[in-house]
């Protein structure tokens, strides 16, 4: 049976959250290895603020190495979040809590989760205010962890976001989609003011993501939409 994420109500009432017992040691959480070239350090830098475009397999990805790694994490505001494909990666459902809705009080929420999660995945309804985004910035450098948005944060240390996408498995219109090739660019503040690119699977065949060869990046057809056909079964 799959594994189920703890979904938590919304603020004002939260249960207890975990309590990191001290400020953690390595200065960066770990990703996995098809995304290290893309970060500065090679991981999430902790106290920052890194920023997803939009929300997909990039921003579960990102969660699920530190995940993995015995880091609580939590998850508010993307109630399309796939337990599937996050458990696949390496994201460990029971370190993980999950606020679907977190509703107007969403940055009390992000809040809460900061106070006890080293990293926490949230999707703003609306642009935050900078007075919102300074309180939760004080809150995440205080506990050292990772805040992960997606969308638009000003002065977010990492923005990451996917150019460009190949899908592999289709003929003349048709087939099954397979894997998923993407060229995905961070850029940002400080180290990570030089873009960076790099080609990944988001998934390969597999379900996992890795990192992409030249050789292997599918050549899109500009016409191949219009040849598609839904089918049944």
């Amino acid at each position: 049976m799959l594994p189920t994420l703890p979904v938590l109500p919304t603020l004002p009432v939260l249960p207890t959250l975990p309590v990191l017992p001290t400020l953690p040691t390595q200065p960066v959480l770990p990703v996995l290895p098809a995304l290290r070239e893309l970060l500065p350090g090679g991981g999430l830098a902790r106290g920052a603020v890194v920023t997803v475009a939009e929300f997909g397999l990039l921003a579960l990805a990102l969660a699920a190495g530190a995940s993995a790694d015995g880091a609580w994490c939590g998850i508010a505001g993307v109630p399309e979040a796939g337990v599937l494909a996050a458990v696949g990666l390496g994201l460990d459902v029971e370190r993980t809590l999950l606020v679907p809705d977190p509703g107007p009080a969403w940055a009390q929420v992000a809040a809460s989760l900061l106070d006890g999660c080293e990293l926490v995945l949230l999707r703003p309804p609306a642009r935050a205010p900078a007075q919102v985004r300074q309180r939760l910035e004080a809150t995440l450098r205080r506990g050292r962890g990772v805040l992960l948005v997606v969308g638009d944060w000003p002065g977010a240390q990492v923005r990451l976001r996917v150019l460009t996408r190949g899908w592999t498995g289709l003929g003349d219109g048709h087939g099954r989609l397979l894997a998923c090739c993407a060229q995905v660019m961070a850029d940002g503040r400080g180290e990570a003011a030089v873009p960076r690119t790099r080609w990944l699977w988001l998934p390969a065949e597999d379900g996992r993501v890795t990192a992409a060869e030249p050789a292997d990046v599918p050549v899109p057809d500009p016409g191949f939409a219009r040849h598609l056909q839904v089918v049944s079964g």
